[in-house]
């Protein structure tokens, strides 16, 4: 059918719309019918006549959609499928039929875009959160509880099914197709008996919402009994208590919540969760649970379990793995809170899970707002957690805060411009009441930065500029403007020193890449750690590994605080394996070089002056011609986790060991584009790869295990019972005796690897996790 209403520009324009966008062919009568013949061909296979839903896809009938329930969101979760689910993309209709589709699905629900709601919503709020005490299970934009459905959205359900389920919520329980419509009762093996509602549930695990506000999940075999409730939670009186003017008032303002509003969310005083500060301050005293990206705020990435030893490693096999489908592979690193795994997926994804069976607890997904057409490294390496809050960021430049229980969202907070080349990968870092976060976009001509955002309202504290601008120390170290595109970016997490109370973190290659020659000087605070005050961002010292660096040498590894006796004293270290190829050893109270070691070659350092600065070697810049240098442009290693073993003092690092030719060619520079300044092509010699164990108070290289197909981003992770887990490019998980570099155990999961392994226990039981592929992977010993 035409709609000569409907322009060809207006069509077209649909197909890059964003989700918020409104259906053209609201008010088109005859969209309804041509929805529904559209729907009976395309997908009543899987949801159900009349959208009533099926044992192969739920419900569309009801006005509340899980995966978005905007007109937007619809048209593209239509068109283009939505990941990790059986809806497939029907990217072959026509747009007009698409909408059609979106008018009869909003026809079914009885929701009309001129519904005229009587009522007084204000008096409806005070009774929903007053004598109603609707807030007790439900909330509204993060004000209310979380055992019942989210109302923020209630704007989508007609006016009568609201004011019914009020009168006789039984009744409209009843109605719903299947079987799950009530709460259930459980009595555990221990005789103590729990109500909730499900949240999820498979052959061998019940996971309940309970009455008490808490999350429990059941082995089914152990219930002594389970009783299924056909009946409400929803108070039945309703309709006794409260006056028709009043329940018609709280209809009328659940009415006018259309959108969980984040204004209000952002200001809402949710519960304090039970992951505190003070708990991850001291995460070396939780060995059960992985706090922080690194474990610890000391970036040791390092496990005190010992259930896995070198004599039973052989036994370990996989207790679950869970599928996280998308566009590239998984470079994530969980965290673990008190049996509860939180982690990034896909970019715009997290997903909260029960770390003993790997069950979905929720799923939260964001389409970027803005791509950029030349954006890069389309990952997400991890989230951080502080009390019932979540924080990821985004590919295009944005900060979010997710409500732990729920995985609903809180706040957001836009960082930077993705269309000036900036994005969000790294895994943030807590640090007292602040989020820190860094930038990726180090390739695209981007000024470098780190900011620190408050947790409860995502407002930014302070900011602190990686290129100094004009008055800024270290400003004089950049020729001309090239300040200005200068990169610097500080896409890995840093560490903290609560003691010294002072934040690390490390910053990326100087820009354009190879083009040292337009920004002569040293070019702070490229290729540097910085050590911040956490509580302004203001410098305390900074040390840069590679002044004016033309190799795209990024100083993003580890930063590693340990505590060791030298010459007789007790010193407080930093330590970092440089993609540069040398091995450092600062006193973290000052920023002093102890000492530098090569531990793979490298043919560009002749030693340090007394005062720590490189003594580079001349001639091994980039050339016009290209020159041979060592190490790599990936470097003698790069992001991936090393494991640092402070009762052995050993290091353990996966590197690269080889040499590449660096070319200078001119650069333009275009906003969100590329601009490297010349390129690297290999020398014909294929690197030597490996893990390595260094000792860390000499430098020295103790073993050295070599793979046949090296990774820069899989790492690995050191046990105290000296077990070394890591994995392969090819994708082989593989355990290594840590006294000696001898292999103890493989196992090939199917996909290249491109993750660090962590761990954590439930109930006495350790597990090892590592991404792999598109699959998240839990193991174990046998039971």
């Amino acid at each position: 059918m035409l709609y000569p209403a409907l322009t060809l520009a207006l069509l077209l324009a649909q197909e890059h719309t964003p989700q918020n966008e409104k259906n053209p062919l609201a008010n088109d009568a005859a969209a309804i019918p041509a929805g529904r013949r559209l729907y009976g061909q395309a997908c009543q296979a899987c949801h159900g006549g009349n959208a009533a839903g099926s044992e192969r896809g739920p419900a569309l009938s009801t006005g509340a959609f899980k995966h978005g329930s905007k007109d937007g969101e619809l048209f593209l979760n239509i068109r283009n499928g939505i990941t990790g689910t059986k809806m497939p993309a029907f990217a072959k209709l026509e747009i007009a039929q698409v909408w059609q589709i979106v008018s009869y699905l909003r026809s079914l629900s009885g929701v009309k875009s001129t519904e005229v709601v009587p009522g007084n919503p204000k008096n409806g709020e005070a009774l929903f959160f007053g004598k109603a005490a609707c807030a007790n299970c439900h909330e509204v934009s993060g004000r209310g509880g979380i055992v019942g459905p989210d109302l923020s959205t209630a704007a989508s359900l007609p006016a009568d099914t609201i004011l019914k389920k009020l009168q006789d919520p039984s009744d409209v329980a009843r109605k719903r197709r299947g079987p799950r419509v009530g709460s259930i009762t459980v009595t555990t093996a221990e005789g103590k008996v729990i109500e909730g509602l499900r949240r999820n549930e498979d052959s061998f695990t019940l996971m309940l919402s309970g009455l008490d506000g808490q999350l429990h999940v059941f082995d089914k075999a152990t219930l002594k009994d389970r009783k299924e409730n056909l009946t409400s939670i929803m108070p039945a009186d309703f309709a006794k208590r409260f006056s028709a003017t009043e329940l018609q008032d709280i209809v009328a303002y659940l009415k006018s919540n259309e959108v969980r509003d984040l204004t209000k969310t952002s200001q809402a005083r949710i519960p304090d969760g039970p992951l505190t500060y003070d708990r991850i301050r001291n995460a070396a005293n939780e060995p059960q649970n992985w706090l922080t990206y690194w474990g610890d705020y000391a970036g040791h990435h390092f496990t005190k379990l010992d259930q896995i030893t070198t004599s039973n490693v052989k036994q370990l096999q996989t207790r679950w793995s869970v599928q996280m489908p998308g566009d590239s592979i998984l470079e994530t690193t969980p965290i673990v809170v008190d049996g509860v795994m939180y982690t990034a997926g896909m970019p715009g994804q997290v997903f909260a899970l029960d770390a003993r069976t790997g069950m979905q607890i929720w799923k939260y997904q964001r389409p970027q707002k803005k791509v950029n057409a030349f954006e890069s490294n389309r990952y997400n390496r991890g989230v951080a957690v502080l009390g019932n809050r979540v924080f990821f960021g985004t590919l295009d430049a944005a900060l979010i805060a997710l409500d732990a229980r729920t995985g609903r969202p809180l706040w957001e907070t836009q960082v930077a411009d993705t269309m000036e080349g900036y994005s969000i990968t790294v895994a943030p870092l807590i640090v007292k009441d602040k989020v820190i976060v860094g930038v990726a976009g180090g390739e695209h001509g981007i000024r470098g930065f780190l900011d620190a955002y408050d947790i409860q309202t995502g407002k930014r504290i302070w900011h602190f500029n990686t290129v100094p601008g004009p008055g800024e120390f270290g400003h004089e170290t950049w020729k001309g403007d090239s300040w200005k595109l200068g990169g610097a970016p500080t896409w890995l997490t840093g560490s903290y020193d609560p003691d010294l109370d002072t934040l690390y973190w490390s910053t990326g290659n100087p820009g354009p890449d190879m083009d040292a020659e337009i920004r002569k000087g040293d070019n702070l605070f490229s290729c540097s750690v910085l050590a911040l005050n956490p509580n302004t961002g203001k410098r305390k010292w900074h040390y840069q590994f590679t002044p004016n660096d033309s190799h795209d040498w990024d100083a993003n590894q580890d930063l590693i605080l340990a505590d060791q006796v030298i010459d007789g004293k007790p010193r407080k270290l930093l330590l970092q394996t440089n993609r540069n190829g040398i091995f450092y050893v600062l006193d973290r109270t000052n920023g002093k070089l102890l000492f530098g070691k090569p531990y793979v070659r490298q043919t560009w350092n002749a030693g340090f002056e007394p005062d720590g600065r490189p003594k580079v070697i001349p001639n091994t810049d980039s050339t016009p011609e290209g020159r041979i240098v060592y190490p790599t442009l990936v470097g003698g290693t790069n992001w991936q986790s090393p494991s640092y073993d402070a009762t052995s003092g050993r290091l353990f690092v996966v590197y690269a060991d080889g040499a590449e030719r660096y070319i200078r060619e001119k650069s333009n520079y275009e906003p969100g584009k590329a601009y490297w300044g010349g390129r690297s092509v290999p020398t014909g010699e294929a690197p030597k790869v490996g893990i390595k164990a260094i000792d860390t108070k000499t430098g020295d290289v103790k073993w050295d295990y070599k793979f046949a197909q090296g990774s820069l981003a899989a790492g690995v992770l050191a046990t105290s019972t000296g077990v070394l887990f890591s994995a392969t490019a090819e994708g082989n998980l593989i355990a290594l005796e840590a006294a000696t570099g001898k292999p103890l155990w493989r196992m090939q999961t199917g996909s290249s690897t491109a993750a660090s392994p962590i761990s954590y226990s439930i109930n006495g039981k350790q597990y090892i996790a590592i991404a792999s592929g598109m699959v998240l992977y839990s193991l174990a010993l046998p039971d």
